[in-house]
């Protein structure tokens, strides 16, 4: 995925800053949290989350809150459901399809909680 293509086809200005958030996000498979990145970042928490704001309008990437009340963010590349452990806060995606037969409702995402196999040893 090109970065720059991407924020081409949103039509909006690709700054440092979200060229920066938008390289870290991408070399990872998992969700991750400000906590995680943070290092990686020269820019404040504001600035930060008033980009991912700006990305999430735009459809570039999606959020969700864990367990531990941590704000995890990731690309959309394609819609998919997470596994969220109870125990180790572990957060796994899951890129099976998950079939729930909700008459009349759109499902984006699933997330499930329950103990991941580390934590059930």
């Amino acid at each position: 995925m090109n970065i720059e293509t991407l924020i081409h086809e949103k039509n909006i200005k690709l700054t440092t800053a979200r060229k920066a958030i938008l390289e870290i996000l991408l070399q990872w498979d998992k969700p991750l949290s400000y906590e995680d990145i943070k290092d990686q970042l020269a820019m404040d928490k504001a600035t930060f989350y008033r980009n991912i704001t700006k990305f999430e309008e735009e459809n570039i990437i999606s959020s969700f809150e864990s367990n531990d009340k941590k704000r995890y963010f990731e690309i959309q590349k394609i819609k998919h459901s997470h596994f969220i452990c109870s125990v180790c806060s572990n957060i796994e995606c899951i890129h099976e399809k998950l079939d729930f037969n909700l008459q009349g409702y759109q499902v984006d995402n699933i997330i499930i909680k329950g103990i991941c196999p580390n934590c059930l040893k």
